[in-house]
């Protein structure tokens, strides 16, 4: 006669192992989650994206994996996204430029999609600080010392930037503006010409992501003047932002986020959110995020997505209106 207890045990171990096998093959047969990067792999938004799919795995239940199409300031990425079906499980990673300036500085027709109307907002998953820095040899050290350097030097009033139409471009340009100094740009490919430059004198001022200049500055290459954001980022949070200086220019920090196609459906939209926000809160993703991309992890939902956008478009559309800059193709 089989005892009761042991009867029960193996119902149980069975039911048990049954289930488990059939959330495995279900989430085999779930089609993968595809998240493309408009930039080359190696750079921040293919890293992150790289970290956000390998932990997303087992939030989700399903494959997730990560499609490069760098070109063109990630409007590419962009493109293949808007022609994505909503349940095709078909998101983009980028900073928020992508949706901001170029918003800003190209038609709709140019870009090949509207970002107020192609797209759902998921999540913010980090920041991360823009800042002034300079080489160490002008002996400026913070906005005030820099203004009054600046308005000394009139033949030095250029501040270098990784490209033009982007938020350094314009916080640069604007804290030129409430200095009252006329400073003007000098867009380069990217921080690394702009910081070899810096530091070798040809070039006495950069404006850009911080996290490029941290190590020259524990060098004693060059010095931080500020951030440009209402408040001290954590990545760097022995220095002041501007606002603090008495120079806000109205930016704040640089930000990845993430995107869908139009009218994704409410139930994946939350699933989604959910389980970025639980990888968000992982210890390791954090310290991976803050020492090795030198960002700071930072969820935002959608619905605070689409709040920021509107507040960093509306601020910043009448200063490029003003400031007469037209991009190239």
């Amino acid at each position: 006669m089989v005892n009761r207890k042991t009867f029960l045990s193996k119902l149980i171990t069975g039911a048990v192992l049954g289930l488990a096998l059939a959330t495995s093959a279900q989430a085999q047969d779930k089609p993968p989650i595809k998240i493309i990067i408009g930039f080359p792999p190696g750079g921040a938004a293919d890293s992150i994206a790289r970290i956000m799919a390998e932990k997303l795995r087992d939030k989700l239940g399903q494959q997730v994996i990560v499609d490069s199409r760098p070109g063109v300031g990630g409007r590419l990425a962009a493109q293949a996204v808007k022609a994505a079906a909503p349940t095709s499980g078909t998101y983009m990673i980028a900073p928020n430029a992508v949706f901001v300036f170029q918003h800003l500085t190209f038609s709709v027709k140019e870009l090949g999609y509207d970002m107020n109307a192609d797209f759902t907002s998921v999540a913010q998953l980090s920041a991360y600080p823009m800042a002034m820095v300079v080489n160490a040899e002008t002996g400026v050290k913070d906005a005030k010392s820099y203004i009054a350097w600046a308005k000394a030097n009139a033949d030095r009033r250029t501040f270098g930037t990784a490209g033009a139409g982007g938020d350094t471009h314009f916080n640069g340009l604007q804290l030129g503006k409430i200095a009252g100094v006329d400073l003007q740009v000098v867009p380069y490919r990217g921080n690394g010409p702009l910081v070899v430059d810096l530091l070798g004198g040809q070039i006495k001022t950069g404006v850009m992501v911080a996290g490029d200049a941290i190590q020259h500055v524990r060098a004693g290459k060059l010095n931080f003047v500020g951030v440009f954001a209402p408040k001290r980022s954590a990545l760097v949070p022995d220095v002041p932002t501007m606002v603090e200086q008495g120079f806000d220019t109205g930016g704040g920090n640089g930000w990845m986020g993430l995107w869908g196609p139009a009218n994704l459906p409410k139930a994946e939209l939350e699933r989604m959110q959910t389980a970025i926000k639980s990888v968000l809160e992982m210890p390791d993703v954090k310290e991976m995020l803050l020492t090795k991309l030198l960002q700071v992890a930072e969820f935002r939902n959608g619905a605070e997505v689409d709040k920021q956008l509107k507040y960093e478009l509306d601020h910043w559309g009448p200063i490029i209106k003003a400031s007469g800059f037209k991009p190239s193709i």
